[in-house]
């Protein structure tokens, strides 16, 4: 029996390029997101928008940006390929994946993408945007808040947050790429066998995706937030302390803090790049026969 499979350089090439696109079209929501997760008074988007462009104009929405986007694409490669990689081992003769086997594979790849670009892109990310909110910002670019940021707390300090973003990339990719695997292998199966999905199904089956993705792993996104914050480190001791904290002193809606900004996100981005990704393989010609 043989079906098609993802070469794994192809896989990481297409993940690399959609990571980037995706990270630079989406990087205001991620900006928006992160500030409202943030201790402190609460600020609805809106208002965040409205201070950001007042203060620091569009630029201002765009703090952190080169962090995301470089950490983005790197994050996207590594994590289609190390799927794409699971679920081909994972597969059955005809090709297909069941839900509970995308669960493991997604999970397997949120967790290698967390150690390898995930935590450090993310806490350089997060220090920048808490930086960017003070009237005289200490950062002055990306390689000079990295370096301050190593300087400051050693080469660790950019692993800050690793337990809850380890956590928070194993469920969003298996949550994520369990449901898109699913209702794409249901599309396909009952009104296009053997054929590929236009790429308007796939942004519609990529966006159902990114929803179910947010509220099911948001409390996971806010403690990240928290740990990766300029001042972590005198509030909280560990991820746990920072959850229980969350819980006893301002509630547990807290946890879902950044919902309406990371779902406008996650919702575009997994239509995109879902689409972009299965558009960018089939040009490079980017799938084998995998005979079994």
């Amino acid at each position: 029996m043989t079906f098609k499979k993802e070469k794994p350089i192809h896989s990481l090439i297409a993940g690399t390029t959609v990571g980037a696109i995706e990270a630079f079209v989406t990087c205001p929501t991620e900006f928006v997101k992160t500030r409202s997760q943030f201790g402190g008074q609460r600020e609805s988007p809106l208002t965040i928008i409205r201070s950001t462009l007042r203060d620091k104009g569009v630029t201002g929405l765009y703090s952190g940006c080169l962090a995301l986007v470089i950490g983005n694409s790197v994050k996207a490669g590594v994590r289609f390929a190390s799927y794409d990689h699971f679920k081909s081992m994972l597969a059955d003769p005809q090709g297909n994946v069941s839900a509970p086997k995308s669960l493991l594979a997604g999970l397997g790849a949120g967790m290698i993408e967390a150690v390898i670009a995930v935590t450090p892109s993310e806490t350089i990310k997060t220090k920048m945007i808490d930086d960017a909110k003070r009237p005289n910002p200490q950062y002055r670019g990306l390689a000079h808040g990295t370096m301050s940021i190593i300087r400051q707390d050693g080469i660790l300090g950019i692993y800050r947050g690793l337990f809850p973003v380890m956590m928070r990339q194993g469920a969003n990719s298996a949550v994520r790429f369990t449901t898109y695997t699913t209702l794409k292998q249901f599309v396909q199966g009952t009104t296009r066998p053997g054929r590929q999905l236009p790429p308007g199904i796939t942004f519609v089956i990529g966006g159902v995706a990114g929803l179910v993705t947010v509220y099911a792993t948001q409390p996971l996104d806010v403690i990240k937030t928290r740990m990766q914050s300029l001042s972590a480190r005198q509030q909280y001791r560990n991820s746990f302390h920072c959850a229980y904290r969350i819980l006893t002193e301002e509630g547990i809606l807290r946890f879902w803090n950044g919902t309406t900004p990371r779902l406008a996100r996650l919702v575009v981005s997994g239509g995109l790049v879902f689409t972009l990704y299965e558009k960018i393989i089939s040009v490079i010609g980017g799938r084998e026969q995998d005979t079994r």
